[in-house]
């Protein structure tokens, strides 16, 4: 559905991205992560139509997406990562103020307003003023505004920041919904286990450009094993001694500190040699995990703060 090919945008000396090409596809929840600085938000703003590429085009349906041309961009909702509301008017006022820039009226946009209502789940709060809306209300009624023009694509920027986990869930409830009727998403966002639930097909992006791109699986496959199996042992001497038997096994391990940390795509073998160590080694702990989408994105972009 949305095609995006050699994306470069510069500010002055600084190229804040670096040709980026994406391909989302039709149905999809398209899931783009990436450091602060990573170049994200330049990278929608010109998926949407907002800024024009210094180099590469934006196409959706095959019609080229630009800030001159509102034809592709009409059928593009944009859900930005701050709130654009009105706090003084209620919610159906804002919405009518903002279906009125769509050039939605009458009826029409009588029926429009109250199905992104009941999306939203704010039918009964529609008469409130913004004002006395919750963090998580506000979020709902953001995503709502996006939808009035009824998009094909769904693009949305971070729209969890600072809400209580039950009108996180609501949002993730509302574009799945949304997903089943046949809309396309693009998502950002810090909070990895939401990319998780959501999305089918992930871009990692890093400096200006894609560092990784899969699904969950293939991206999960960039880290060695699919699962980690820690081991405690009472000292550091009795940990490197454990970390020589399972790697004598065959077994990919690290020593840290006290520990041993053994990454394996066969939990079960992994497990039968670590019961053969402690036949003779004390373990203190002994935990499993398997491996998430944090991990990779800190394997690829690395652990340091970045402002």
């Amino acid at each position: 559905m949305l095609i995006a090919e050699g994306l470069v945008r510069r500010f002055g000396p600084v190229t804040a991205v670096d040709g980026v090409s994406l391909r989302v596809e039709e149905g999809s929840c398209f899931g783009l992560l990436g450091p602060n600085g990573a170049g994200k938000t330049s990278t929608i703003d010109m998926l949407v139509g907002l800024a024009k590429p210094d180099a590469g085009t934006v196409t959706f349906s095959g019609k080229l997406v630009t800030p001159d041309d509102s034809g592709a961009r009409r059928q593009i909702g944009y859900v930005p990562q701050e709130i654009a509301l009105y706090d003084d008017l209620s919610a159906t006022a804002n919405l009518q103020f903002f279906a009125g820039l769509y050039g939605i009226a009458g009826n029409e946009r009588e029926r429009r307003i109250r199905e992104v209502l009941e999306v939203a789940g704010l039918t009964d709060r529609a008469r409130d003023k913004v004002k006395h809306y919750s963090g998580g209300m506000k979020r709902r009624l953001n995503i709502a505004v996006s939808l009035l023009q009824r998009p094909k694509l769904l693009v949305l920027d971070e729209p969890t920041v600072g809400v209580d986990p039950q009108s996180r869930n609501a949002i993730f409830e509302s574009l799945k919904l949304l997903q089943s009727q046949g809309l396309t998403l693009i998502y950002t966002t810090h909070y990895m286990e939401e990319v998780e639930r959501l999305c089918d097909h992930i871009a990692i992006m890093d400096a200006g450009k894609v560092v990784a791109e899969g699904d969950l699986p293939s991206l999960y496959s960039l880290l060695p094993g699919q699962n980690t199996l820690t081991i405690g042992a009472a000292n550091t001497s009795d940990a490197s001694r454990i970390l020589a038997r399972v790697r004598s096994a065959g077994f990919q391990a690290e020593e840290n500190g006290a520990s041993v940390e053994i990454s394996t795509e066969d939990l079960s073998a992994a497990l039968g040699a670590v019961a053969e160590a402690n036949r003779e080694i004390p373990f203190t702990s002994l935990q499993t995990h398997k491996r998430t989408l944090e991990e990779v994105f800190l394997n690829l972009t690395g652990r340091s703060l970045r402002d």
